[in-house]
């Protein structure tokens, strides 16, 4: 019987050995891994886990005790569970076709790695037979599996490919932050050698989607701080179209922005002011906004706030000029300002205008200089540089109905000036909102702003750029294993049908298939070619499900070798080679990771293999669309009988029957 805590801030009754959460996974915690592959890997680390026993579900199951805090005591579970290809009842890996691996060979095994919650360990410990529950089968599969709401759960494939299915931090209820999570995750993957891991990133914080707001802030997603990148769009999306539409909404101006929504929405031009006074530096695109909101978010404490500063420097700044005299010239500008209506004038047009009630031109250059971006009486006086004509340009904006009303022009005490301009956290998520929504989300076309047209474009570009790929790279190159007389190669297999035997160069590559990655083949000092023709068969068949009859034929690189010469005599230790084979069937789209069962996809976006979007048939070609560039929304169901506008051409240009 699986013996499982669910409080999970207690030790397991079971006997076993407990590891820190924020090592595990480093070099020599719990173990030095030092195995020439993923595989190898994984098996010395199952050997510190506890196995899970009495279960009969054909799928082994460990598991480690991660210590989170030793005072107060915190723990989590890491459940490692092994997956076999040939009970399951769908061989093929939505994952992988997904993320465009379709051409990938099918594995023998899969591993998941589950960081369970305390709700997802209680719904199987709770259900009947307890927790043998969290054992039984279904479809061929864990039901620990299939549950959903984990704190993390990622899959590897026994090539080295890998998939981060979920990762769900404090907001959803977890002992751990999604950071810590990722954090985890990274050290395993580094650790066990993957090769390259993939994720479908729909990550969200209060509605938000983290990959349009951190790319705006950043130019890269959430989850580019641990190496992931662009690695496949849906809808047609290139990798080139990502990165364009990133720059035109980073590249944004603020004060083109703030032009052409002040109509449409007050509350974005107040927004904008609010955080141009809190920076020290000037604040000009969307990009930089965006950028400053999360730097300073992740600097404010949840309980506290902090107010703009030297705003006071107006009267407190050692200067030749009395603060009688700079008051004087303040209310001068101010009224200047007034006098335009709120609209945004150049520096020269105010200090024109100033200068008719001031001769000293000193002081108004002193005072516009330190003016920008203060808050005076019940207005902020705001600066910025105009991006198409490089001229500093001055606004004045109406804060008394946003903020409670002070006598007095110019605020003398600092701490008056942060008891009126001050910002929470809470505050700063809810201008982040309207951001988003107002901005990115819900832009309203105004006639004449033809550029505000490209926002919701290039943001849905960006939403659309889902599939994440981290390339870990290749394993280090191990030559000499110490001195037991045995050395690596590292060996990979072009493969021909079975059918295709006698006939040359008929071999699948790039087509229907990819060369699998190179794996390493550890040999005697004194192997010959035949050993190594049956170490790299016994190799490829433990990794491969469809190379269960897999059979090496000759050496590309060694074509007039014979069987009986030693390997390390015409092979450099450490060499790469590239055998050649047949797998044994006559069907290789049932031995790779697309399913050829799910039809043919030819949409209107350029799209040409399911992306994982919702698509529709067309009832007479039979080729699949999206159900978005056919235009039927989300929210309806797809119709009974559908044609495609191809179709639908023909069936006009028909000639009717007499």
């Amino acid at each position: 019987m699986l013996n499982v805590d669910v409080v999970g801030n207690k030790r397991r009754k079971r006997c076993g050995r407990v590891f820190r959460f924020k090592n595990f996974g480093e070099q020599g915690y719990p173990v030095m891994f030092n195995g020439s592959s993923f595989r190898e890997n994984v098996n010395v680390l199952l050997e510190y886990a506890n196995l899970e026993s009495n279960i009969n579900m054909g799928m082994p199951m460990w598991s480690f005790q991660l210590e989170l805090h030793h005072h107060p005591p915190l723990h989590v579970l890491l459940f490692v569970i092994e997956e076999s290809i040939e009970a399951a009842m769908n061989r093929h890996c939505n994952h992988c076709q997904y993320v465009g691996w379709g051409n990938h060979l099918i594995c023998n095994k899969k591993y998941h790695f589950l960081l369970p919650s305390k709700e997802a360990l209680s719904s199987c410990t709770t259900c009947e037979n307890c927790c043998d529950s969290i054992g039984t089968m279904n479809n061929g599969k864990s039901k620990l599996i299939e549950l959903e709401g984990h704190m993390m759960h990622g899959v590897f494939h026994s090539n080295g490919f890998g998939h981060l299915l979920c990762v769900n931090g404090l907001e959803m209820g977890s002992n751990l932050g999604g950071n810590q999570i990722m954090e985890f995750w990274n050290r395993l993957c580094n650790g066990l050698q993957a090769r390259k891991v993939s994720l479908n990133d729909t990550s969200q914080k209060r509605g938000m989607e983290l990959r349009l707001v951190n790319g705006i802030a950043y130019s890269e997603p959430w989850f580019g701080r641990w190496g992931y990148k662009f690695g496949r769009g849906c809808f047609g999306v290139t990798q080139s179209m990502y990165q364009k539409a990133i720059e035109a909404i980073r590249s944004m101006p603020l004060y083109l922005l703030t032009h052409h929504i002040a109509n449409s929405s007050h509350e974005i031009p107040l927004i904008f002011s609010r955080y141009q006074t809190l920076s020290d530096h000037s604040l000009i695109t969307l990009g930089d906004l965006f950028h400053y909101m999360l730097e300073l978010k992740s600097r404010l404490p949840r309980d506290t706030c902090i107010g703009s500063y030297n705003t006071n420097a107006l009267v407190e700044t050692n200067c030749r000029w009395s603060p009688k005299r700079i008051e004087m010239a303040t209310r001068v500008i101010v009224e200047a300002l007034k006098r335009t209506e709120f609209r945004w004038i150049s520096r020269q047009e105010v200090r024109d205008a100033a200068r008719v009630y001031i001769g000293d031109t000193g002081l108004l250059d002193f005072v516009l200089k330190s003016l920008g971006n203060h808050v005076v009486g019940n207005y902020l006086v705001r600066r910025s540089l105009n991006p198409v004509t490089k001229v500093l340009e001055y606004c004045l904006e109406d804060i008394s109905n946003a903020y409670p009303c002070h006598e007095g022009l110019v605020m003398s005490s600092s701490n008056k000036v942060k008891d009126k301009y001050k910002i929470t956290r809470g505050q700063l998520m809810k201008d982040m909102i309207c951001l988003y929504k107002y901005i990115l989300i819900d832009t309203k076309p105004i006639i004449g702003s033809e550029f505000l047209s490209a926002i919701p474009l290039a943001a849905t570009i960006i939403l659309d750029t889902k599939y994440l790929i981290k390339d870990y790279g290749e394993v280090p190159l191990q030559v000499e294993l110490g001195s037991e007389g045995k050395f690596n190669i590292y060996c990979t297999i072009l493969l021909r049908n079975v059918n295709n035997v006698g006939h040359d160069h008929e071999y699948y590559l790039n087509n229907e298939m990819s060369m699998p990655p190179y794996e390493c083949i550890t040999l005697k000092n004194c192997a010959t070619i035949n050993d190594l023709k049956l170490e790299v068969e016994r190799n490829f068949r433990e990794i491969y499900w469809g190379l269960r009859g897999f059979v090496v034929e000759s050496n590309e690189n060694l074509m007039n070798a014979k069987g009986n010469e030693m390997v390390f005599g015409m092979i450099e230790v450490g060499g790469k080679l590239v055998l050649e084979g047949w797998h044994g069937s006559d069907m290789v789209e049932q031995i790779c990771e697309r399913n050829p069962n799910k039809g043919i996809v030819d949409c209107t976006c350029g799209t040409k293999e399911d992306d994982g979007e919702r698509l529709v048939s067309c009832d007479i070609c039979e080729i699949w669309q999206h159900t978005r560039c056919v235009r039927i929304p989300n929210d309806e169901e797809v119709p009974h009988i559908f044609l495609c506008k191809r179709c639908e051409q023909e069936i006009v240009l028909f000639p009717s029957l007499p």
